[in-house]
């Protein structure tokens, strides 16, 4: 067994350093008296109360969540579909084209992706706002959720749905009752996921956002540019104390979830 070497400990903690302790910082000086964000003037949670009245932010945030459910459902819905056509449509012919498709999102920068995004609204006519950054977000995220669901598919034991067909089920009630509930938490990881790219996308969504519609990141980077505020770091918190809340839970859940299963393996074990 390997221990650790003065080296790797050193070199541990100065990478933690480096990744986490500006989080720290900022989340002290968010309960900074003054203004003034490098000078520390007391302790003070004012900057919270400006923040939840900050209309500006409230409406960007408000707009960055809403985008964020829609796209992600819909990059799930189609994500999903595209994965299944690949891994289950066998060969077809576009097959290459339709999985370039699909992928080429993954490599192509994001400046490249609005830009022409924003070309294709004005070509059509179609007004820049909630519905073409959902369009937007939707399109560059399938392919990460395409990914995600594909991996899962393809260790999938397809003799399931075999079994489900021949006791009479259809080929759509096979996929719903057998094939959907297994790769679920292959689904709902790409949901989250293209959640999470749609919460922190600002290139794109700079390009196709309209003077209705700005999304937080936006906000944050147009507010920074004239100096950050307190409210910002606030912001900066919650949104750090929202993350770890999330992945907390989801730690606890998936222990418990596993120590259920283990208990449920050793009564079938001592019940056989």
């Amino acid at each position: 067994m390997n221990r650790l070497s003065w080296f790797n400990v050193t070199s541990l903690t100065f990478g933690f350093a480096f990744l986490y302790l500006p989080m720290v910082i900022l989340v002290i000086y968010s309960f900074n008296e003054s203004k003034l964000v490098t000078v520390w003037a007391g302790f003070s949670t004012k900057w919270y109360g400006e923040l939840l009245q900050n209309e500006a932010f409230l409406d960007a945030a408000w707009v960055t969540l809403k985008v964020a459910v829609l796209s992600s459902t819909l990059a799930t819905v189609l994500g999903t579909m595209a994965a299944y056509v690949l891994v289950r449509g066998g060969r077809f012919m576009g097959r290459t084209v339709f999985s370039g498709m699909i992928y080429a999102p993954l490599v192509m920068p994001e400046v490249i992706t609005g830009l022409s995004l924003l070309l294709l609204f004005i070509g059509i006519g179609l007004d820049r706002g909630v519905l073409t950054i959902v369009l937007a977000h939707t399109t560059f995220a399938m392919c990460y959720v395409s990914v995600v669901v594909s991996s899962r598919l393809l260790t999938f034991d397809r003799s399931l749905e075999e079994a489900a067909l021949d006791l009479g089920c259809t080929g759509f009630e096979a996929f719903r009752l057998v094939t959907l509930p297994i790769i679920a938490p292959a689904v709902i990881s790409g949901w989250l996921l293209a959640f999470t790219l749609s919460l922190d996308d600002l290139v794109i969504a700079s390009f196709t956002a309209g003077p209705s519609a700005t999304t937080l990141p936006i906000k944050i980077f147009s507010a920074v540019r004239l100096g950050v505020s307190p409210e910002i770091n606030a912001l900066s918190t919650l949104m750090i104390a929202i993350v770890t809340i999330g992945v907390i839970s989801a730690s606890l859940v998936s222990k418990r979830n596993t120590l259920r299963q283990k208990r449920d393996e050793q009564a079938a074990a001592r019940t056989a």
